[in-house]
């Protein structure tokens, strides 16, 4: 039969808690280096595919107000005058599509 603890001699000093110690430094160690590529890599590009797909959407929801615009105006009722909605888009501006996505970063 055996017993707990196992005959012999104990754990010397440093033994066990000095090991503990050490597995607890290298993962301290991985942690602050995972935080850094995160903060280096992940967040950035996260960030520039992010603004991306956000430009991507603003341009479709400006299309689909464009055709709802286009329908209603298709329809009898009451509509606008041709010299107020000419005002209208003059006052906005001439529109530009979205600019070029930023480079992206090697991931290493």
């Amino acid at each position: 039969m055996g017993s707990y603890p196992p005959p012999g001699p104990g754990p010397g000093p440093g033994g066990v808690g000095q090991r503990i110690e050490e597995a607890i430094e290298l993962i301290e160690m991985e942690v602050r280096h995972a935080a850094a590529y995160i903060n280096a890599a992940v967040i950035p590009q996260v960030r520039a595919e992010s603004i991306s797909a956000l430009r991507n959407v603003a341009n479709s929801l400006r299309n689909f107000a464009d055709r709802l615009d286009r329908q209603q105006g298709q329809q009898p009722g009451p509509q606008q005058s041709s010299q107020q909605s000419s005002q209208q888009s003059s006052q906005q501006g001439p529109q530009q599509g979205p600019p070029p996505p930023p480079p992206q970063t090697p991931r290493t």
